[in-house]
């Protein structure tokens, strides 16, 4: 179809090319053929597959730099999409990334990255000096609690650096990801980069989003009790009787798994390394676990007895669990949906799936700029610095809007965490919903 010498084709037929072999996307009402490029996308597949045969516009500025724009031409179909129109809530945010951009703020860090990596530092030397040189029970003890915190601050390192680089180069930025992510916690970056991609593009969908597909052991939606399928794992999510015994008392072991929620962190870095799946620089992954899995041994097997190497394993896990608890607060109990999300709602998505976790700005690094979680899942590339002071404007859009901006309280951000999985663990145990039981789940839920 021919007009203003353009040539163009609706949303309908946009939404055809929505297939790994046939992927088409539009950017500023321009179509672009990506079939070949989803291959080679630094971000993965999965982020690009989410909005296959849609206006991924806003997602493209969330992630991308103003460099990447010139790499976009060599895709280009020669199509527009007919009738584009931009939303009022697009308008603001995209006029509002721009000021962003204008103002330098994406390139200029200051200096949490040089205080983090000091910090990081420090507590792994005084948690090996401990072990070391100290024969005291509690001094062993609170080394491991020392190791539990310098993980914690190490994986927001590792986090940043994922999102933007905090080194000179992206030569330094990778060093700097394998040694934060894989040396130092043994979690693989390419684990993370593939799982948290995917979960920003489609934050809360629950067949789409990675983070909030826990069965059997947690659920936060009885629309996961359909057994869906997971879009991201090419699995289904089964809600069997296992799943429901589990489900049905999540608000009682919700703190306790999140203290053993490492060990599932360790499990599925080996799962995807191992894996058929295409693992960028995984042989270098692949050595950074072998670091890990080689220091962090050797240092057990320097404690005098096993009762205590496995208590110093254990107090590393119970501070760490701090930072699994955070990501939970922050979107657990948010809003859901099911199905791929939409690019055309992009900022909508984010404010109803996120929380905010007030606190005063001399806590900002206990929490690594996360408890701003809406600002960073609406600015990804923005340094943890900025997060603070966009606050006020992202409020102040969401008013403008009549969208959500939840933020709470560290104490009343857990209790509303609990009061979802409370209401969907009472929704589990309805035996009007039935799955297959066993003689376990039925006496456990009929006496007690």
């Amino acid at each position: 179809m021919e007009k203003d010498n353009k040539k163009y084709i609706t949303d309908e037929e946009l939404k055809k090319h929505n297939r790994y072999d046939d992927l088409w996307i539009s950017i500023h009402g321009k179509v672009y053929d990506v079939t070949d490029w989803v291959k080679e996308h630094p971000g993965g597949d999965v982020p690009i597959l989410d909005l296959a045969g849609q206006d991924a516009t806003d997602a493209f500025i969330a992630f991308h730099p103003g460099s990447a724009w010139k790499y976009l031409d060599r895709f280009f179909t020669g199509y527009y999409l007919k009738d584009f129109q931009v939303s009022e809530v697009s308008k603001d945010y995209r006029r509002i990334a721009t000021e962003f951009t204008k103002a330098g703020m994406f390139e200029k860090k200051g200096h949490g990255v040089v205080c983090s990596l000091g910090l990081v530092t420090l507590l792994f030397s005084i948690s090996v000096y401990g072990v070391l040189c100290s024969n005291s029970f509690w001094m062993h003890m609170f080394c491991g609690a020392l190791l539990g915190f310098s993980w914690v601050q190490v994986t927001f390192l590792g986090h940043d650096s994922g999102h933007y680089q905090i080194m000179s180069t992206r030569g330094f930025n990778k060093l700097a990801q394998i040694l934060t992510g894989n040396c130092l916690t043994g979690i693989s970056i390419a684990w993370w980069k593939w799982t948290h991609n995917a979960h920003h593009v489609a934050c809360n969908s629950l067949d789409h989003d990675p983070d909030l597909q826990h069965l059997p052991v947690f659920a936060v939606s009885a629309n996961l009790f359909k057994s869906l399928t997971s879009k991201f794992y090419g699995r289904k999510l089964t809600f069997d009787s296992m799943a429901r015994f589990l489900v049905s008392y999540q608000h009682f072991t919700f703190y306790p798994v999140m203290v053993v929620a490492r060990i599932n962190l360790y499990l599925q870095t080996l799962l995807l390394l191992f894996s058929k799946r295409k693992v960028p620089d995984r042989a270098l992954n692949i050595l950074g676990i072998c670091v890990f899995w080689t220091w962090f041994p050797l240092l057990i097997s320097c404690l005098p007895n096993w009762q205590e190497r496995i208590l110093f394993v254990l107090a590393s896990f119970f501070v760490s669990a701090f930072q699994h608890i955070q990501f939970c607060l922050n979107h657990f109990a948010a809003n859901t949906y099911v199905g791929a999300p939409q690019g055309n709602d992009w900022f909508q998505k984010q404010t109803s799936g996120t929380i905010d976790i007030s606190c005063p700005s001399w806590m900002d690094w206990v929490y690594g700029g996360l408890q701003f979680q809406l600002e960073h899942h609406l600015f990804p590339r923005l340094p943890r610095c900025h997060l603070r002071r966009i606050s006020p404007l992202v409020q102040d859009l969401c008013k403008k809007h009549n969208l959500p901006y939840r933020s709470y309280g560290f104490y009343q951000a857990n209790l509303t965490t609990i009061r979802t999985l409370r209401a969907a663990a009472l929704q589990a145990r309805d035996l009007t919903n039935p799955v297959p039981q066993n003689l376990l789940w039925e006496a456990f839920n009929t006496h007690g």
